[in-house]
């Protein structure tokens, strides 16, 4: 899990309790109340914190509720079972149960909604969420190459160009499968997921465009 650092302040230091309690509270406020009814009000009353301390710590309920659902996918670990297709399957179907969640999904759904038309707010997300998860796979692409799975990449630009778009691929057919079409992403679909992958990490290359 990665931790989230700070920006510098001035004055009273910033309560690592108080922030848990605060994310805690946004994510149980969104189970029962729904992103609609969510109040900075609400969540301080849960809390136990003034709504003054939200405040000083977000802007609004946009990037509070970006930042609890953040800490929920950081929950995602990368398993080492001795082979790739082992390895993807796994931190897909954590990444579904996660989902899965109902202050994860109900959240992802309003703010991605909400930065449609904000961009601070996306950038936000790409920041707090996107970004902070790319890491496991390229951390799974070189456990793969180490064991001699996948060809070693040519150069650096080219092993983040493919971390970005095999995360593209698993995060957007997943939330596309269970948030959009609303259906199942069970373990039968994961797999033909998985499999799907693996032939574009392990297949030939097609000829270049024209």
């Amino acid at each position: 899990m990665q931790s989230r650092t700070p920006a510098t302040r001035t004055g009273r230091p910033r309560s690592a309790a108080a922030d848990t309690a605060i994310l805690s509270a946004t994510r149980e406020a969104l189970v029962e109340l729904g992103w609609s009814k969510l109040t900075l009000g609400d969540v301080a009353t849960r809390a136990g914190v003034a709504k003054t301390t939200l405040y000083r710590r977000w802007a609004g309920k946009n990037e509070l509720v970006v930042d609890a659902v953040a800490e929920l996918f950081d929950e995602l670990t990368l398993p080492d079972h001795g082979s790739l297709s082992a390895d993807i399957t796994d931190v897909i179907l954590q990444f579904v149960a996660i989902l899965d969640r109902p202050e994860a999904n109900s959240g992802l759904v309003a703010v991605v909604a909400e930065a449609t038309r904000d961009d601070a707010l996306r950038a936000r997300i790409r920041e707090s969420i996107v970004k902070r998860q790319k890491h496991l796979v390229l951390e799974g692409r070189a456990r793969a190459q180490a064991r001699g799975e996948l060809p070693p990449d040519p150069d650096t630009d080219t092993a983040t160009r493919t971390a970005d778009l095999v995360y593209d691929i698993v995060a957007g057919t997943v939330v596309h499968r269970m948030l959009v079409s609303a259906e199942p992403a069970d373990e039968r679909w994961v797999r033909s997921l998985t499999r799907v992958l693996l032939l574009g990490l392990l297949g030939t290359s097609p000829p270049p465009l024209p």
